[in-house]
């Protein structure tokens, strides 16, 4: 037996077919065991009862054909619908003197489209009552209680009624089911989407992070060592002194520019992404030999990559020197950019203190990392006690081939 419908819920649906399924195998069944045995049985009889058969198996056809393809339209509503059918089965069943395997074949319909069980049990058994009744006056002018049909009319119903409240209640199980499961879907949709403005916004404070302490740190810590030095050599070394105020300046107006970027305000500082990746290292290592006095030795190729990578390459190099101005103690920086195997190495070597790589803990090192593996590129950090320093940066970028040294 088919459930009754239930409300209609406003969600899309595939545009295969008006009619479910169900429904169309319930009418090919009802037509050929319902409709097709009363008006071949009926194709010897009499003219008056043949032709009177065949008119109300046309009318129940056609309602049914009419409440099936149009289902919204007012006049045609179930209640109309089963109506017709109830008293359609028991007109058939009178002209026949029969219409108990009429009643039973067409019980799904009652089910289908009822509004709830409560309307299918009364329009079920009101046919079951019509039918029973015009059966018993069809056969015989003054009627009795008949005991076959209404036997198997009796039967049919109330194995329908057990079958279709059965089924009825299946259907509201699986649709509460399919409830609570949209319920947990939304509500895991709506969790996963605040897990990701959370991810999203520790991503990006960790973003924020990593560029103030590859930009703004880095330069006030060295304001700091030239602040020091300048005020320790003020009236040893006036001229030194002088110049160490003027890095100052310099590297204060850089992080204000640098500030200013990261807030949006102006675009990135022209050094820091335009030009080339050689030109814009050679003036970092130019300055950082000034202020700190240590030897530079430089092998820089010409290389052409993006804007990520050559941002990527200057803050390497920028945590790689403020480590060996803080840490080192080193006398000598190696500086080698060159092309590799699978794209760009930037290697950069101290002959300082050296350190445990195991035991080492700190963001410069960690952002370096995370930095490079965003754009598909690894670090590599050797050292021991009393070795020095070695860094390399590698990059799966594509370059123009050139290999001139500056």
């Amino acid at each position: 037996m088919v459930p009754s419908r239930q409300p209609v819920v406003d969600t899309p649906t595939p545009p295969v077919s008006a009619v479910p399924v169900a429904h169309r195998w319930n009418a090919v069944v009802w037509v050929l065991f319902g409709l097709l045995p009363p008006a071949i049985a009926v194709s010897d009889a009499a003219p008056g009862v043949k032709f009177t058969t065949y008119g109300l198996l046309a009318v129940l056809t056609f309602s049914y054909a009419a409440v099936a393809m149009f289902p919204g339209n007012p006049v045609l509503r179930p209640p109309v619908y089963l109506t017709v059918l109830a008293v359609g089965i028991g007109a058939v069943a009178y002209v026949m003197g029969s219409g108990a395997a009429l009643f039973i074949v067409s019980l799904p319909h009652f089910w289908i489209y009822a509004s709830g069980p409560a309307a299918a049990l009364s329009f079920s058994g009101g046919a079951a009552v019509l039918t029973a009744l015009a059966s018993a006056a069809g056969r015989d002018p003054e009627p009795r209680i008949p005991t076959g049909d209404a036997a198997f009319i009796a039967l049919g119903y109330l194995v329908g009624a057990g079958v279709g409240l059965l089924v009825h209640r299946i259907s509201e199980q699986g649709e509460e089911r399919a409830q609570r499961l949209t319920n947990q879907l939304a509500d895991t949709q709506a969790e996963l989407a605040e897990a990701h403005r959370r991810q999203g916004a520790a991503d990006e404070r960790e973003r924020l992070a990593r560029e103030i302490h590859d930009t703004l740190a880095q330069g006030f810590a060295s304001i700091i060592v030239l602040a020091e030095a300048a005020r320790a050599g003020l009236t040893s070394e006036p001229g030194r002194a002088t110049q160490q105020l003027t890095s100052i300046e310099q590297t204060a107006r850089e992080n204000l520019a640098e500030a200013r970027a990261l807030v949006g305000a102006t675009p990135p500082p022209g050094g820091a992404v335009q030009g080339s990746v050689s030109t814009t290292l050679r003036r970092i290592l130019d300055r950082f030999a000034e202020d700190t006095g240590i030897a530079v030795d430089a092998e820089l190729a010409d290389a052409d990559c993006d804007q990520q990578t050559r941002i990527a390459l200057l803050r390497c190099t920028q945590e790689s020197l403020a480590n060996v101005r803080k840490h080192a103690g080193a006398s000598t920086v190696i500086v080698v950019l060159a092309h590799g195997p699978y794209g760009i190495d930037l290697e950069i070597t101290d002959d300082g203190r050296g350190f445990d790589v195991g035991a080492a803990r700190g963001f410069g090192l960690d952002g370096m990392r995370k930095r490079l593996a965003e754009l598909g590129g690894e670090l590599t950090v050797t050292s021991s006690l009393g070795d020095g320093t070695r860094i390399l940066a590698s990059l799966p970028t594509f370059t123009s081939g050139h290999q001139e040294l500056v």
